[in-house]
């Protein structure tokens, strides 16, 4: 998951991203506690997962082949990261546009097509033992507004899991890209979230957890663990499961004012274990897809 909107302009953030970013008043209550937790392609192996449990609650855990890889290093590895007091982010491969395309000039529809994925990834979940309740995040790598075959993929991917003991989560862009212009025509924007939500709340369908990308800089803090965490509420998306809002490599267009705490290669790496390039995310809960 580190080529999200890789193509896409800087966009100046919204006012609600902004006005969240305010600090809070005098007397206000105390904020809720938020945890930190990180994803990656790569397993990190079970030697650094000591020193990651010190600065990390929860982990991604991939069901599938992560994005480009031909085998899955997290399988079989729920025990020891459950057995080292990992929260979990458990996520499946999604289909870029091109194959979900592919597959439909062959005869597959998308609806189909995800079925087919969604029962592949519930089926991983079982193998992996991951409890009854748990969510799986469906990767949607590709942001802006969906196409209607991307709208028809991941709508019926979700559905089939919603069908199932498990919960249908997404891990989507929340960075606003330009949508053309409102009736007043002034240039609007969208975010994929916003788009999803849209589809789910138009046709009825089963809630959806939301695992948000957003790594532009601000509201990004950048490759940085803070003491305290802020809320993924700051991402721009409210009501959002998880912000990741760090990748690795970093995408310079949107990053420059934090660029200083990447690496001189552009990646990002928990403090003191080099050499593993991970993303970081933040969560309200230390077990994001309740999978322990």
């Amino acid at each position: 998951m580190r080529h999200l909107l890789r193509a896409l302009p800087v966009l100046v953030l919204t006012a609600v991203a902004c006005a969240q970013q305010a600090s809070p008043t005098a007397g206000a209550a105390p904020s809720q506690q938020n945890y930190a937790g990180f994803d990656a392609n790569d397993y990190p192996g079970d030697a650094q997962l000591p020193a990651l449990r010190r600065q990390f609650a929860f982990t991604g855990y991939w069901l599938t082949n992560p994005p480009g890889a031909n085998a899955n290093p997290w399988a079989g590895k729920r025990e020891i990261l459950l057995r080292s007091g990992f929260g979990f982010l458990v996520v499946a491969n999604g289909r870029l546009d091109k194959e979900i395309l592919r597959a439909q000039k062959s005869g597959k529809p998308p609806a189909a097509f995800a079925r087919k994925d969604a029962d592949a990834a519930v089926a991983a979940a079982q193998r992996e033992g991951f409890p009854p309740g748990t969510i799986i995040f469906l990767d949607q790598e590709e942001g802006g507004r969906m196409l209607p075959e991307q709208a028809g993929y991941l709508l019926a991917w979700t559905e089939a899991v919603a069908r199932t003991a498990y919960r249908p989560g997404v891990y989507a862009s929340g960075q606003p890209v330009p949508d053309g212009k409102g009736p007043d025509g002034r240039p609007v924007t969208i975010t994929t979230i916003q788009d999803i939500r849209e589809h789910v709340a138009a046709q009825h369908l089963h809630p959806i957890a939301f695992w948000v990308a957003q790594d532009a800089c601000p509201p990004a803090p950048g490759c940085a663990v803070p003491a305290r965490p802020p809320s993924p509420d700051l991402s721009g998306i409210l009501n959002a499961d998880a912000w990741q809002y760090s990748q690795s490599p970093r995408r310079k267009n949107i990053t420059q004012a934090c660029g200083a705490t990447y690496a001189s290669d552009g990646n990002c790496y928990a403090p003191g274990i080099p050499h593993f390039q991970l993303d970081l995310s933040v969560s309200a809960s230390p077990d994001p897809s309740h999978g322990r």
